[in-house]
């Protein structure tokens, strides 16, 4: 039985690849999506994308019970939602946070995450390669090789 992991995007990032390139690169989440398939074939990915944080409170709820890890990059709402916060504590499957840019090389309010001590572990500036190392602690994780985190 494969391992399914839930990537879910926040707002703003179905933009990536042509949004500010200089920040967020030029590939878009389709590129990621599948050379992710293609770099992990054991892996089950299914991916999801709002703008809305309501929807991504209930994105989680939904997978948060059904899949072996999240990858959530909540966008802006990271430094703003405590009802994903409430939402990631209220699964059972582990969840890494994931931005593309280097959030504390960039403005002030950026460096502060609602989220981040509810996850098993933060990643940041490594553009779309970020889901790529996350990917590697839930497997990792799910191994039972990476026992520590929330």
């Amino acid at each position: 039985m494969p391992m399914k992991i839930d990537i879910i995007n926040g707002p703003n990032l179905n933009l990536t690849g042509t949004r500010e390139p200089c920040v967020y690169g030029t590939r878009g989440i389709p590129q990621l999506l599948a050379g992710l398939q293609d770099k992990y074939p054991d892996v089950e990915f299914s991916f999801y994308q709002s703008n809305c944080e309501g929807e991504l409170v209930t994105r989680i709820q939904e997978s948060g019970f059904n899949t072996e890890g999240i990858i959530l990059n909540a966008g802006a709402y990271t430094h703003t939602s405590i009802a994903l916060r409430d939402a990631i504590t209220a699964v059972e499957a582990p969840v890494v946070e994931v931005h593309i840019s280097n959030v504390f090389a960039r403005e002030e309010f950026r460096a502060k995450s609602m989220i981040a001590g509810v996850c098993i572990g933060s990643i940041a500036g490594f553009g779309l390669d970020s889901y790529v190392l996350a990917v590697e602690a839930l497997r990792l994780r799910y191994a039972g090789k990476l026992p520590y985190g929330v």
